[in-house]
């Protein structure tokens, strides 16, 4: 179990990152290579592809880590959703089960599976605690996402009851930070504020359309601190339940607006479209066991969309 081996004290030991090049995986990276592990192990989609079982078993074979974080997943927005639910259900439960199974088959120490907070019941209590799992129907509109990630915290569970194998899960709030998403029509609601803040400031335009009221409330955190909490995780946490990670702040979307807007410097008008449809009234974790463990969050959300439009304006081609 995790107390056997203490992770930072191990840096030269093997640690697969699988998903590295998201949002997330890139993060783990980033913090990894900060802390001195020198071992760490980087597959693209290319080199090793995760949704099949006998290149990920080789792999494992060949490699044998010591560690793995499995930031590795199909996502995407509402439209992606519905458009491709056998994808995102069966892509997810294929990834998750050849690298969980591999793992323990070839003796890694711990692994750590990431999900997500749409594994939560559509009418959840607010802010969310980790037992509201599987107690109400879930989000319509991505349920194959979120049935795959809920199979992978039980397969973590299962794994630990049957050999005690040390899989622990942790389910993150909204992220944002470098590499995020910032297409224009399947972002999520940061980058997307970010985006057509800029846009709207290069034209020159007079003022920016948002929809809906502004009134919804949201949780975000930035990925580095994501990335910390995992480290952290990996290091002081051996449990069956999973565990949230989220800011335990909220903020409007209307306050958002307003925050981005003068991060981006858009000196015109911000308009609410109040006609469109405003989504989920409030959604918040409850990361109270994370803070009792002694963890919390470092980056302000200024501090955090200051960041990421640096990034947006350094990597993003317009």
């Amino acid at each position: 179990m995790a107390e056997n081996y203490p992770f930072f004290s191990n840096q030269s030991a093997k640690v697969f990152v699988a998903g590295h090049r998201g949002l997330v995986g890139s993060a783990i990276v980033r913090k990894l290579q900060s802390l001195g592990f020198t071992n760490l192990l980087l597959r693209t989609h290319a080199e090793l592809d995760l949704t099949l079982q006998s290149d990920v078993e080789s792999f494992f074979a060949a490699e044998k880590p010591l560690y793995v974080i499995l930031a590795a997943a199909k996502v995407g927005g509402i439209h992606a959703n519905n458009t491709y639910p056998a994808d995102f259900i069966a892509v997810n439960l294929q990834i998750q089960t050849n690298v969980i199974d591999s793992s323990y088959r070839h003796g890694v120490k711990k692994i750590l599976f990431l999900g997500s907070s749409c594994i939560y019941p559509k009418f959840a209590p607010q802010p969310i605690p980790e037992n509201a799992l599987l107690s109400g129907p879930l989000e319509p509109t991505n349920e194959w996402y979120a049935v795959a990630k809920i199979a992978g915290i039980k397969m973590c569970q299962a794994y630990r009851i049957q050999y005690k194998f040390d899989a622990i899960s942790a389910m993150p709030t909204n992220l944002y930070g470098p590499n995020d998403n910032f297409h224009p029509e399947n972002s999520h609601v940061l980058p997307a504020l970010i985006r057509r803040f800029h846009e709207a400031k290069v034209e020159g335009a007079k003022q920016v359309v948002v929809w809906g009221t502004g009134s919804p409330l949201r949780e975000f955190l930035h990925v580095d601190d994501l990335a910390d909490a995992v480290v952290f995780l990996m290091e002081e946490y051996s449990g069956l339940e999973h565990v949230n990670i989220g800011s335990g702040k909220e903020v409007s979307i209307k306050e958002l607006a307003v925050l981005v807007k003068e991060v981006v410097g858009f000196e015109g008008e911000l308009v609410w479209d109040s006609s469109k449809p405003d989504g989920t009234p409030r959604k918040l974790m409850d990361s109270s066991k994370l803070a009792n463990l002694g963890w919390s969050p470092k980056i302000s959300l200024k501090d955090g969309l200051v960041d990421t439009y640096k990034w947006y304006l350094k990597n993003i081609k317009q």
